[in-house]
């Protein structure tokens, strides 16, 4: 008889939106409930498959949160699971170790919170079956610098040994470093599978010790773009193990881009947003498209889409609900005039242009009293949004530096762009 479950990870309930609620309430509706849905689709799963147990690998919450409308609707779920007989193994991640959920919270005897300390849990098997052990160690703290490997229980003779870690491993872009550790230590400990958590992205490396980084059941904006899924594992008594992906998120993020080289037709402009989103919609693999489009090329239409920025993301809001479950969450402009203007002192607007560009944009004092500007503003966002200015000192620089190129070139479409009422 096999041995079969759900390695889940990075679920992230009721995350806080970010920039969605800004801007288009019935989106930030779909994505402010998308956690929880995919969660339920996650618990389907497990019962339409009837596995022995669901693997949480960390990050189950997002932070120091409190609402006990999350705890509810947790324990309500993790009850479905006991009453079909499904075990839970949690342990907690470095968002987990915020939240008082995590301490406060009666769950169903089934369902195990592994503490600070490695555990080892066997689990009843019929006689003659492989036996399975399930090891777990949770992080109190939100910081985890050092390795937690050698905090593990070690491996139990015999069985197959399935560990349950976050970790960041040898790190990834956007990703706190967090009880780092190599695929080749994992692979040399012993275990038979290694159920991560903590990177968004899936990874799978399958062998005598897979080691599987199941992403995230849901992507909560475009820096978490693709479709979003677990695990299911089966282990065979010849000791064998089968992995299938399984996506569960209800909105996919994606980047569509948009060709404008030579349009100069704004039907014809238009006819192309829709197609990529067509496209799109056709091959993303969850319920609903959330598209950030962008345009880009060498176009006689770059200044009068730089103008009507918003009367080409109407449209295309427009083209989405005809489609279908597709909404476009934003336009970005990155076009460029299909021919230069003159370079002859004569033409006033472009040496308007030149000065920008090189007296104005790239000197320090105007970059500087930029910089602080952007800091008041970042003071006075929710926690939540400040990060749209980037994490770090250099990010926040080239994010002010794209703003102002993009302003400069708003400024410059308005005075150029041809056509009524220019």
């Amino acid at each position: 008889m096999t041995y079969r479950f759900v390695h889940a990870a990075d679920i992230h309930l009721d995350s806080p939106l970010r920039s969605l609620a800004l801007r288009h309430s019935e989106l930030a509706e779909l994505i402010g409930n998308a956690t929880r849905r995919a969660f339920v689709r996650v618990i389907d799963l497990c019962l339409d498959e009837q596995v022995d147990a669901l693997l949480i690998a960390g990050d189950l919450y997002d932070g120091d949160q409190t609402s006990m409308k999350t705890a509810r609707f947790l324990a309500e779920q993790l009850r479905r699971l006991d009453q079909a007989g499904i075990r839970v193994f949690i342990i907690r991640g470095n968002h987990d170790a915020l939240s008082k959920i995590t301490k406060e919270l009666v769950l169903p005897d089934s369902v195990k919170i592994f503490g600070g300390r490695g555990e080892a849990i066997a689990i009843d098997r019929a006689p003659g079956r492989v036996p399975v052990v399930v090891h777990g160690l949770s992080f109190a703290q939100p910081h985890a610098p050092e390795s937690l490997l050698g905090r593990y229980r070690p491996v139990v003779d015999g069985a197959v040994n399935i560990g349950i870690m976050h970790t960041s491993l040898g790190g990834a872009p956007g990703h706190d470093l967090y009880a780092p550790c190599s695929p080749a230590d994992l692979q040399a400990s012993g275990f038979h599978y290694w159920a991560l958590g903590h990177v968004h992205k899936r990874s799978a490396t399958e062998g005598t010790c897979a080691i599987v980084m199941p992403g995230m059941p849901q992507g909560r904006d475009i820096n978490e773009a693709g479709p979003k899924s677990v695990t299911l594992v089966t282990i065979s008594d010849d000791r064998s193990i089968h992995l299938e992906e399984r996506v569960t998120s209800v909105a996919q993020f994606e980047r569509v881009s948009v060709d404008a080289t030579g349009m100069d037709d704004w039907r014809e402009l238009v006819s192309a947003v829709t197609r990529a989103l067509e496209n799109q919609r056709a091959a993303a693999r969850a319920e609903h498209l959330v598209a950030r489009v962008r345009v880009t090329g060498a176009t006689p239409l770059a200044w009068r889409i730089r103008r009507d920025g918003d009367l080409l993301k109407t449209e295309a809001d427009d083209r989405a609900s005809v489609i279908g479950s597709c909404w476009v969450e934003q336009l970005e402009i990155a076009c460029r005039p299909g021919e230069q203007r003159s370079e002859t002192s004569g033409d006033p607007l472009r040496e308007l242009h030149r000065l920008i560009e090189d007296d104005v944009l790239d000197s320090a004092a105007f970059q500087n009293e930029l910089a602080g500007i952007a800091e008041e503003i970042r003071a006075q966002l929710p926690q939540e949004c400040r990060d749209i200015f980037g994490k770090d000192e250099a990010s926040f620089r080239e994010a002010v530096a794209q703003l102002a190129r993009d302003g400069a070139e708003g400024v410059m479409a308005r005075l150029e762009a041809p056509g009524e009422g220019a």
